[in-house]
């Protein structure tokens, strides 16, 4: 399994590790298993994005389309601020797609377009 270093946030219901940039953790089979939609045993870049883009509505509890930093609990304040690209104190989708993005990237070491 290739480690993984993603900002990342909870789906609401969902079992979901937080990967911080500064902080690499290995997602656990569960955790693939849920990301995965296809089953083939990896996440590409495409089930990637979807979940986070979820992730990032189920954390928007008031839906304006930016997370403020109560909304965003699961990261801490440099996990924030790095999201924070324009630095206007709040995470829109965007901004949170970018960054998860990016380090879905980094995470890619071989460049194949998914983790296993």
């Amino acid at each position: 399994m290739k480690r993984v270093i993603l900002l990342t946030a909870f789906a609401c219901a969902q079992t979901v590790a937080v990967w911080a940039q500064d902080r690499p953790l290995a997602m656990n089979q569960g955790q693939m298993n849920q990301i995965d939609r296809d089953g083939n045993g990896a996440v590409d870049r495409s089930e990637y994005q979807a979940f986070m883009t979820t992730a990032f509505s189920n954390l928007d509890k008031n839906k304006d389309g930016s997370l403020s930093p109560d909304e965003a609990r699961v990261l801490n304040a440099k996990q924030f601020a790095a999201a924070d690209a324009n630095r206007d104190g709040k995470v829109t989708q965007n901004e949170f797609l970018n960054r998860v993005m990016a380090d879905f990237k980094t995470a890619d070491r071989n460049g194949d377009g998914s983790l296993q």
